[in-house]
């Protein structure tokens, strides 16, 4: 995190980076008792939001600073100042239960407890809302006094993994195809007039298919784990294979493919450069990104004790982009949602063992589990 700010009688001057601008201002103008018209910010490059840099704190401090020493100041947070009183990812946890007769799945039920916020109020209009007759979606929160805040893709980052995992179980135990699983439910959705569902059924059903197909599903080669995962948030379908080899008994992701509806691609560059960092931070995160509390003070306050995605832990991606004439949507959450799912779904085939919890590489010992 860092700032310039120069405050003086005629003007508050704000440079950097900071993904609300307008809102950071305004703040600054209430914090120093000075109106909004003097307060004159400028963006730079960001290098990277992922919804800490929705936050203004640091804003704040920087004006706060420059105000009480009548000078300009440059403010830059350490390492540690930023692991050790920052903003943290909020922690999630849900119960998913389903009801199944005569081989349909006739009810599910998803209560999520999260720790201060809960899910936005369209996510549980997402899939596979409109597919089951009896659905419902409960929310919760838990009032903590660790700051938390947005991260890449809000809730459905972590949302996704939870469901596409209960997904590929629940076609395990009906003993039926995990793809035409998804697919059959979606039969029921197309031509709905209903509309709190807020995906399509057919752009969903478009990009499991074109996944199925650029990633060789089923016919993987010997020693090749293949997990599958489907997801729509952030207005884009996205649906993604992972592919994971076991090394001395450690999964270890070698590839992803990734297919997306976005409608038009505007920048291909771009796009595909979105979709490969979202499925890249988002394997980082589902596999190890822990950071512990003990009386609410974080245990990690440098990278030697909190680990991030290394460049050679980092898989292929492929991408494919379903092409159309419909108007564009965002590309830099939609990937990340669906990769937690489809690596524990791999994880599964490879070793039979469930994972539940994330990051997943803290809570279970692989190699034990097939040992």
């Amino acid at each position: 995190m860092n700032f310039f700010a120069d405050v003086t009688d005629e003007k508050i001057h704000l440079v950097g980076p900071i993904q609300t601008p307008a809102g950071a201002a305004r703040r600054v103008a209430r914090l120093l008792e000075r109106k909004e018209e003097e307060v004159h910010l400028e963006m730079t490059r960001m290098g990277g939001g992922f919804g800490r840099r929705l936050r203004s704190d640091f804003v704040l401090e920087a004006a706060e600073i420059s105000s009480l020493s009548k000078s300009k100041i440059k403010l830059v947070y350490s390492r540690e100042d930023d692991m050790t009183t920052g903003v943290y990812k909020p922690a999630v946890k849900y119960k998913i239960a389903a009801s199944i007769k005569d081989g349909k799945i006739t009810g599910y039920h998803l209560k999520e407890a999260c720790i201060n916020s809960n899910m936005y109020g369209l996510v549980p209009n997402f899939f596979p809302a409109g597919a089951i007759e009896n659905y419902q979606v409960d929310a919760g929160n838990y009032k903590s006094n660790i700051t938390t805040g947005p991260w890449r893709a809000p809730y459905t980052n972590f949302l996704a993994s939870a469901e596409q995992s209960f997904f590929d179980e629940l076609a395990e135990v009906m003993k039926v195809d995990r793809i035409q699983l998804h697919l059959d439910l979606l039969q029921k959705v197309k031509g709905t007039t209903d509309d709190r569902i807020k995906y399509n059924p057919e752009r969903l059903e478009g990009v499991i298919k074109l996944v199925v197909d650029k990633s060789n599903w089923g016919k993987a080669e010997a020693g090749v784990y293949q997990g599958f995962s489907v997801y729509y948030c952030h207005n884009t379908h996205v649906a993604e294979v992972a592919d994971i080899v076991l090394e001395n008994g450690m999964p270890i992701v070698k590839k992803v493919t990734c297919a997306v509806d976005c409608g038009v691609v505007v920048n291909p560059l771009g796009a595909m450069n979105q979709i490969k960092g979202g499925i890249i931070d988002g394997i980082g995160h589902a596999m190890y990104g822990d950071l512990a509390f003990d009386q609410g003070i974080p245990q990690s306050k440098n990278f030697d004790r909190f680990q991030l995605i290394r460049m050679g832990e980092t898989p292929k991606v492929d991408v494919h982009f379903v092409k159309n004439e419909i108007a564009p949507t965002g590309l830099g959450e939609p990937s990340l949602p669906p990769v937690g799912g489809a690596v524990a779904n791999a994880i599964y085939a490879a070793t039979g063992k469930r994972l539940t919890k994330q990051p997943y590489m803290s809570h279970i010992e692989l190699d034990k589990m097939i040992g």
